[in-house]
């Protein structure tokens, strides 16, 4: 996995007692104190993300192809049509991005032949498919590396983060959406303009920003610049926070420069031996599985969630980006399970999610840290 970097710090949830980070990690910081966690809603069933509405109501993703809208602590489920759904493994309905109209919405979710942004316009409780935004970007059966994470930037595009579905060639290949970071026009799902290989014959080499990623779980942009960091699952290792660099390659390679089609997970995250011009990680769990999940930025922050430390993980960093020191609030120690989403919503708290698949719960964040 690969996390995302903050204004001044990072934050991130991780989902089950682990060791300390290893690898390039910065020194542990003492606990912070002031952090205020409220139990909004429970009764989930993997929780997978979570996006604002104007009206205070909250919408809530269900990995097994179910949504909820939450107000006032009141839950109902979204009357929603996903027949066409394949919900196993990693893969279902995963994650949600609100647009500016704050009408509509778009997921991503698993299909028997692929994984698809799907446009949807939402009336009360009942949302109505408009389009599908994107398909064909890569799935298989087990749900492996599904992906699948869209957010918008400061500039009105979509960026999604993508996983390489297990299959060795799909990150350094540019005419496959998988083991990507895409930048797309939010209303025709095709290459944003600006994008590092517009000019490209290929219509999916031309919605890439990045490539050479494993699995990764979350993009955000740092507030009032413009920094974008990715979070990413390493395999049983090398779990990363990167900065997103237009156009650059992050190195995983499992394919050994083509020369096989075996999946290799013994090769590094970031193959700086085969790719010297690719972009090492900010931040590496090392030898310590942490399986950084979302990220987003809170209180000058990066909110990372993650699915096996059940923690939260605080990164302070220097305005370049790099990590200066981690700090894990007590409150969000191993006391949750694993932990997924992380979205920061506009009164300024953050909200996360459970991942244990039952009675997963939404939880509110405020005060200081």
């Amino acid at each position: 996995m690969r996390a995302l970097v903050a204004a001044g710090l990072v934050l991130v949830v991780a989902a089950c007692s682990s060791p300390e980070p290893g690898g390039n990690a910065p020194s542990k910081a003492p606990a912070p104190a002031g952090l205020k966690v409220e139990e909004v809603a429970g009764g989930f069933q993997h929780a997978w993300d979570v996006g604002f509405l104007s009206d205070g109501s909250v919408l809530v993703t269900e990995r097994p192809g179910t949504m909820k809208l939450v107000r006032n602590g009141q839950v109902t489920p979204v009357d929603i049509d996903l027949q066409d759904i394949q919900a196993r493994g990693e893969g279902g309905l995963m994650g949600l991005v609100i647009h500016p109209d704050d009408q509509r919405f778009t997921v991503c979710h698993n299909t028997s032949k692929d994984v698809r942004l799907v446009t949807f316009r939402l009336d009360g409780a009942k949302a109505t498919k408009t389009k599908d935004l994107l398909t064909g970007m890569p799935s298989n059966s087990s749900g492996r590396h599904s992906g699948c994470r869209p957010t918008l930037a400061p500039d009105g595009s979509m960026f999604v983060a993508t996983g390489d579905i297990a299959q060795a060639r799909n990150p350094q290949d540019r005419t496959s959406l998988g083991g990507k970071v895409l930048r797309i026009d939010p209303e025709t799902g095709e290459g944003a303009a600006g994008n590092p290989f517009i000019t490209s014959a290929n219509a999916n080499e031309r919605r890439i920003y990045s490539y050479g990623h494993r699995n990764v779980q979350g993009v955000v942009f740092r507030p009032g610049g413009d920094q974008i960091f990715s979070s990413e699952h390493g395999p049983d290792v090398d779990d990363e926070v990167n900065l997103v660099q237009k156009g650059a390659n992050y190195g995983w390679d499992p394919s050994k420069g083509g020369a096989q089609n075996r999946y290799d997970e013994s090769v590094p995250m970031t193959d700086l031996q085969r790719f010297p011009d690719a972009v090492p990680a900010v931040w590496s769990s090392g030898s310590s599985t942490e399986a950084i999940c979302q990220a987003a930025f809170w209180n000058g922050k990066l909110a990372i969630t993650a699915l096996k430390g059940s923690k939260l993980l605080l990164f302070t960093l220097d305005a370049a980006g790099k990590v200066q020191n981690v700090s894990i609030p007590d409150e969000l120690n191993d006391k949750y399970g694993r932990l997924r989403a992380a979205r920061t919503a506009p009164d300024g708290s953050l909200y996360i999610t459970s991942s244990n698949g039952t009675d997963d719960k939404l939880l509110r964040l405020t005060g200081t840290v």
